[in-house]
């Protein structure tokens, strides 16, 4: 079952579906997931579809629309702001502690693509985060500064920026707002990986919807470059972590390194054979699978 509902991020109001176990009772107590879509994604889409399944395994999830985007308040629309995601967790897990029927000793967190660095990074302070997990995980710090494989020279990061700073100024001085795609709206001859993936989940029938319109505010450059999901793993991501990648992916890399870099004692990296970035997102061959790990790792740590 599915529920549409509204909790607060300070002064926003974000949009959730929450999902309850088949017999569900409010008189009894639950453990509970929060679920964070990739960036450019809303609720609606892997993030729900994962939300789903995992509610079908006894457990409360909540999926929900980033501040700025899909449902959620907040202008200019479509910002990302990596500070305001992470806020956005924490946020997420405020709400659940508000229900009755939430077991709030017993709540994990989900995120997939940058929503797992999202999670990772308000995980390594949030600790009524007692589990928590990802899938084709990125850090989209490093993923907008650096490009697939850290291959972007810091000086055209460097001019990335100067037009970043000019757009700030043209704006303050009464421009319209500048907005650019997250993955490819056209695709170029022979373009391969997860930007040609994102653009067949995004664009396309496969995966488009109405409120992921595939755009972002051009000056979330500003606030990306720096921001860093995996800043302080190493001292504060105690908790149970378990990171689920494609063997095909090529942001496997960010996965491989977070769960190297944690100082969680009981993790595991999931790699999943045959399986891409974005495959991960909706393919049944693959989606089954990771299901299927991540509600034995969620029973393990919440139940």
């Amino acid at each position: 079952m599915q529920k549409n509902v509204k909790f607060k991020n300070n002064q926003l109001l974000l949009a959730g579906n929450l999902y309850v176990p088949a017999g569900f009772n409010e008189t009894k107590k639950y453990p509970a997931i929060v679920v964070s879509h990739p960036g450019g994604g809303v609720k609606e889409q892997t993030a729900g579809l994962y939300a789903n399944k995992l509610s079908e395994s006894g457990f409360i999830t909540l999926a929900f629309d980033a501040s700025y985007q899909g449902e959620s308040e907040g202008t200019p629309r479509y910002l990302e702001d990596p500070y305001a995601r992470t806020e956005d967790v924490r946020a997420a897990v405020d709400y659940l502690t508000t229900l009755s029927y939430v077991d709030t000793r017993k709540i994990g967190a989900l995120g997939v693509c940058a929503g797992g660095g999202y999670t990772v990074a308000a995980a390594q302070t949030e600790r009524r985060i007692k589990a928590v997990a990802t899938v084709s995980m990125v850090d989209i710090g490093s993923l907008f500064s650096e490009g697939i494989a850290r291959a972007v020279p810091v000086e055209d990061q460097i001019k990335l920026l100067e037009q970043v700073s000019g757009q700030r100024t043209a704006e303050a001085n009464g421009s319209e707002t500048l907005h650019g795609p997250y993955v490819p709206q056209e695709l170029e001859e022979g373009m391969t990986g997860t930007m040609a993936e994102g653009h067949e989940y995004y664009v396309t029938a496969r995966g488009c919807h109405e409120n992921a319109p595939n755009r972002f505010v051009f000056t979330s450059f500003d606030k990306i470059f720096t921001f860093s999901a995996f800043s302080h793993i190493d001292k504060f991501l105690t908790q149970p972590f378990l990171a689920i990648a494609g063997s095909d992916a090529d942001t496997r890399y960010f996965s491989e390194e977070a769960v190297q870099d944690a100082a969680s004692r009981d993790k595991e990296l999931f790699i999943m054979d045959g399986a891409t970035h974005v495959a991960l997102y909706d393919q049944p061959e693959y989606v089954g699978p990771a299901v299927e790990k991540l509600e034995q790792f969620f029973t393990d740590h919440l139940k």
